[in-house]
């Protein structure tokens, strides 16, 4: 059994985070998963900004933020489920980027959360041929779960 667990840090009330639970339960459905378990942390761009320093030796706030577990750091846990790692979202750079992009809010969250599940899963864009795996892989997923670019 798959377990996603999705925890707000944050103040704000977030409506949207259950849609982003059944995003990623189809994305891992899609990539033929079975009992892994990851988190979602929502958080502020305080929070994430201290991450990126400290993990990245970035000093400024970011939008996500992935932290996960390699095959030779696999967890397995006691009824054999592969953990994953956690992917650290800012709803403040969700809202922004919603609005610089001109698209909901749950589109940036939903886009946000299955990137990092990417990311989890090894996948990265640091060259193109890289990114353009990933991120087709990643609109596969948005548009058959009707999650669209319009506001």
């Amino acid at each position: 059994m798959n377990n996603i667990e999705i925890f707000n840090e944050t103040e704000k009330e977030i409506a949207e985070l259950e849609t982003v639970r059944k995003v990623l339960e189809y994305a891992v459905k899609k990539e033929k998963l079975k009992n892994v378990e990851f988190n979602i942390i929502i958080v502020d761009n305080n929070y994430i900004h201290n991450l990126n320093k400290t993990y990245r030796n970035i000093d400024r706030e970011t939008d996500v933020i992935t932290f996960a577990l390699d095959d030779e750091d696999k967890v397995i846990s006691a009824v054999d489920t592969d953990i994953l790692g956690d992917i650290y979202i800012s709803v403040d750079k969700a809202i922004e980027q919603a609005k610089m992009y001109n698209h909901s809010f749950l589109r940036e969250i939903c886009f946000l959360a299955v990137h990092g599940f990417y990311h989890l899963l090894g996948y990265d864009h640091t060259n193109k041929e890289e990114e353009k795996v990933m991120f087709t892989k990643q609109e596969e997923v948005l548009n058959e779960c009707q999650i669209k670019r319009e506001k």
